[in-house]
């Protein structure tokens, strides 16, 4: 039976048109769960303002309570309408999720105490420690270790160690140690909440990088590389790397944030790269110092940051790197997302990118550019574009075809998996400028692609597309991708 509170809640939601909202790992749902044990308002207060009395936050074995309430719109005391309180839900929701620290969060009314309301929030930890040997093949994709044969020598192997959510407040430590392909080792820790109102971090960290095989330059819109053991003469590596960075980050609200990095970095090459590349530096230098300062801001109100559907997102940024004749450069890029539903089950995504580096004139080691880590376009995974300036634009239209859960390891917080999969459509364009490059043929022209495809999308911001796509050049493939940060 359902009792007299119970039914006057439900009306003040019906009127309102808000209920509270439950989500795993970005895939929306919708429950309305109430824990009333005292009298409420009747419907016709609806309008009343509402004090935030206590918030409860349950699930958080690790996760300092302040970081969580850090994404709510408001804090305990503060008086807004029932309308506005559960319409700020769903954002709630995906800000928790979009912290990455958790599998599910689910927000909810707890008690009516007159016109004080209490909250409850309930949160799913992630796993954050990640000990784990490391197998990875290092070419851009997968369709670029096919073009190499699928050797095995392409791999670097070694121990992972990443320790998320370090000491509770969202805090990332990482120390790697990679052999094989390259040899790299690198460690890392980043604050980024700090401070008593959690609105400014800081971060650091080492590596060191050692190359035996290098990607020397770009012919046929092909990356062409080179062996250590193939050149007489040559070193123990062919590319080593070092640097220190220092980091500042500001978040003065919450969807708006602010990120600032210095380093200074040492880059060493075999002579042997220069008889095949004499522009790999400028001045055929092979030892090449320089400091680079970069400053980004980023607006992000989507609503799953790995696969948006919902939402806006923005991002800018201005980089320097070098001072001197050796290493001179500046780069402006911009970023843009738009994720809106336009009929039940479907969505439009549309993604912008754009980049510019000045002067045009810059060595090979600053031309990496389209094809290479998010700058990509689909239909083009078998070519690496390089230039000086590019612009791209992805157009996708989703369809969700399922989602459900499979039960995983039951009474932890990952009792289940949640599943989406969708269907979609695309449709890409692309440009890339360079004066002075005139061995690749996707250079200063219009670039197009389109195809079709399915994805699947997990916990752990695991995303898995399979794509049919066809490009400009006439060509047609099937092509795989795997993202996940872990």
């Amino acid at each position: 039976m359902i009792r007299k509170p119970d039914i006057y809640l439900v009306l003040i939601f019906a009127l309102t048109g808000f209920l509270p909202v439950n989500a795993a790992a970005g895939i929306s749902g919708g429950e309305l769960r109430v824990d009333t044990t005292d009298s409420i308002p009747a419907p016709s207060a609806k309008d009343h303002l509402f004090e935030i009395g206590k918030i409860y936050i349950n699930g958080n074995r690790v996760t300092r309570g302040y970081i969580i309430e850090r994404e709510l719109p408001f804090k305990s005391g503060d008086s807004l309408t029932l309308s506005g309180i559960a319409g700020s839900f769903t954002k709630i929701r995906e800000r928790l999720i979009n912290t990455r620290l958790f599998n599910e969060a689910t927000v909810s009314l707890k008690e009516f105490r007159g016109y004080t309301i209490d909250l409850r929030i309930d949160v799913k930890e992630r796993w954050y420690i990640f000990p784990l040997p490391y197998v990875r093949p290092v070419d851009r994709n997968l369709t670029a270790w096919a073009d190499q044969h699928y050797s095995l020598k392409r791999f670097d192997y070694g121990l992972k160690y990443s320790h998320y959510n370090f000491t509770g407040r969202n805090d990332f430590l990482r120390i790697w140690l990679i052999t094989g392909y390259t040899r790299q080792v690198e460690l890392a820790y980043d604050q980024p909440y700090t401070g008593r109102q959690l609105k400014h971090g800081f971060g650091g960290g080492f590596k060191y990088a050692g190359q035996k095989e290098l990607n020397i330059i770009t012919t046929d819109n092909k990356q062409v590389f080179v062996n250590r053991d193939s050149l007489d003469g040559a070193g123990k590596f062919l590319r080593e790397e070092m640097n220190f960075s220092l980091r500042y980050y500001y978040r003065p609200g919450l969807r708006t944030r602010h990120f600032l990095r210095f380093s200074f970095n040492h880059v060493k090459i075999d002579s042997s790269v220069l008889n095949y590349n004499p522009v790999y530096f400028l001045n055929s230098k092979k030892n090449i110092f320089y400091p680079e300062l970069s400053y980004t801001i980023r607006y992000n109100n989507i609503d799953y940051v790995p696969y948006p559907t919902r939402g806006f997102f923005m991002e800018g940024g201005l980089l320097k790197r070098g001072i001197s004749a050796d290493m001179n450069m500046w780069q402006l890029n911009a970023k843009t997302s738009e994720a809106f539903s336009f009929a039940p089950k479907m969505f439009l995504v549309t993604e912008n990118q754009a980049m510019i580096r000045i002067p045009f004139k810059q060595p090979f080691y600053n031309k990496e550019l389209l094809g290479y880590n998010d700058f990509c376009r689909r239909g083009e995974e078998r070519y690496a574009v390089d230039g000086v300036a590019c612009v791209t634009a992805r157009n996708t239209v989703l369809r969700e075809l399922a989602q459900f859960s499979i039960p995983f390891l039951r009474g932890t917080s990952h009792d289940q998996i949640p599943i989406r999969i969708y269907a979609k459509a695309y449709f890409d364009l692309g440009y890339v400028y360079d004066k002075y490059n005139n061995l690749n043929s996707l250079v200063n022209r219009g670039l197009y692609s389109g195809g079709f495809g399915v994805d699947l999308v997990t916990f752990y911001d695991f995303v898995f597309r399979a794509e049919f796509s066809m490009n400009q050049l006439g060509e047609k493939g099937v092509f795989f991708h795997i993202r996940n940060d872990f």
